[in-house]
This record gives C-alpha cells, sequence and structure tokens, in this order.
C-alpha cells in the first residue's frame, strides 16, 4: 500500500529527486491522498501536510534537505504524534500499515484543498504573531486548533455536513 502525497508547485522544487510521475493506476488506502505545501517560519522550512478526505492537517518543522531521506519515518511519526495529541487513539504498527510507503507526486490542483491550506496558512501567520519564533510555537496545539474547527465537507447544505477534521479523521480511521 502506498500514499500519494501531491506536492505543491513551490515544494516541488525543494523535493526533485522524490517526486516520481503520476500514475493513474495506483491505488489509494484507506486514508486516500495528501496535499503538502511549504511555508517558512524563521526562515525555516515547514510543511503543512493535510489529508484530502477530511481536511486533518499535520505540520512538519524545520525540515532540512537531510531530512528528506527519512521524510517517511518523519510524516508517520508526525502523524501517529497528532494523533495522539488528538486523542485518537490507535496502534503505531496499524498507522505504519495504513500509511505504507510515500510517493511524492505532482500538484493535482486540487482547489478545494489548496483553499483549506491557504486558510489554515493564514490562521498560522496569526498564530506566529502571538508566539514568536518557531521555538515558542507549539505545533501540536496549532495543528489540533486548526484540525478542531467547524469545516463542511458534504456535497450539501445541511448541518450534519459540517464536522471537524478530528471528527472526520476519527470515523475514518475507527471505520
Amino acid at each position: 500500500m502506498r500514499t500519494p502525497i501531491h506536492a505543491t508547485k513551490k515544494l516541488e522544487k525543494l523535493i526533485k529527486k522524490l517526486v516520481k510521475p503520476q500514475s493513474s493506476n495506483e491505488a489509494c488506502g484507506i486514508l486516500g491522498k495528501w496535499n503538502a505545501t511549504i511555508f517558512y517560519v524563521d526562515r525555516k522550512k515547514c510543511w503543512l501536510v493535510s489529508n484530502a478526505r477530511t481536511q486533518y492537517v499535520i505540520i512538519l518543522t524545520d525540515i532540512k534537505a537531510s531530512d528528506l531521506r527519512d521524510i517517511e519515518d518523519v510524516f508517520k511519526n508526525a502523524f501517529y504524534g497528532q494523533l495522539v495529541y488528538d486523542e485518537i487513539i490507535t496502534d503505531f504498527e496499524r498507522i505504519e500499515t495504513l500509511i505504507g510507503g510515500l510517493d511524492f507526486l505532482p500538484t493535482d490542483n486540487d482547489r478545494k484543498t489548496t483553499g483549506f491550506q491557504n486558510h489554515r496558512l493564514q490562521d498560522l501567520k496569526l498564530w506566529q504573531c502571538q508566539f514568536g519564533s518557531l521555538e515558542n510555537m507549539p505545533m501540536k496545539e496549532l495543528s489540533s486548533r486548526m484540525n478542531g474547527m467547524p469545516i463542511h465537507l458534504g456535497a450539501g447544505k445541511k448541518m450534519s455536513d459540517y464536522t471537524t477534521s478530528i471528527d472526520a479523521m476519527k470515523t475514518l480511521l475507527n471505520f
């Protein structure tokens, strides 16, 4: 099982060696595809990775070129750590099997997910003014705040279509 992560054009330029050409015959796992973008805090590269199905957000901080060879472990540990922080209890082995390996692909121009990511980046800029430097920013707490915001994940305009990313991820993982 492989998990596709679609990188934005900006991120694609930085991780050229990891990006594979897109093949349409690959099947996604239960988590579906993810989208990743890059942003900077104190001139340090950080990644905002969000799940397209649930809009669940993970922040990878201070990613250097040397970290790219172990990016799968960094992602899995950050994802598991965020799930534990958000009180979505599961074991690490299950997460590892659900994710499998990571495939970095070129952008898929998913406008809905890009819109969510841009909104989350604006929230991060606001909180950056509050906390100051990257070392003072509690990233797991900030990710949890973003994942706890009400979002619309349905096709209609019913109140039942509104949820939080945390609840959507709980539903997805506890099938």
